[in-house]
């Protein structure tokens, strides 16, 4: 093998301060905008972003150079910063300092981003994944 080869699947979930409603409709595509950009910059793949007023779930490919712990302190902090910033200056926006992180295989990618891509759906059938909710923070 002449170069490297990596297939490095993050799911990622991180809720805001204290799981206030701060994620409201009008500033949820911006939020999700501001993470794809930064994931970009990161030279991640995305592969879905969803969620609800409380946590966001981001699944992406990861570049090997990477660590999950600089990812998401990078992706925390951008977003929360153009929130705060740009999207709704002044207003009250705030991340909690934990996050979980999952690896995911090649053949769940499907499975994973499909969940996150209708997390209203699975919140409002209380269909959820417990583990992947961080419903222990």
């Amino acid at each position: 093998m002449r170069s490297n080869f990596t297939q490095l699947y993050l799911h990622a979930v991180w809720a805001t301060w204290d799981r206030l409603p701060l994620i409201t409709p009008d500033i949820q595509k911006n939020i999700y905008g501001a993470i794809i950009r930064h994931c970009e910059e990161l030279e991640c793949t995305i592969i879905a972003v969803g969620g609800v007023e409380d946590h966001i779930h981001l699944l992406t490919g990861v570049p090997p150079t990477l660590s999950v712990s600089n990812f998401m302190k990078n992706i925390k902090g951008s977003s929360s910063h153009c929130v705060t910033h740009d999207i709704k200056p002044g207003e009250f926006f705030k991340w909690q300092g934990s996050y979980g992180a999952f690896t995911v295989s090649h053949d769940a990618i499907d499975k994973v981003a499909n969940y996150i891509r209708n997390q209203p759906y699975h919140h409002q059938q209380k269909s959820i994944i417990p583990t992947w909710e961080l419903n222990h923070n």
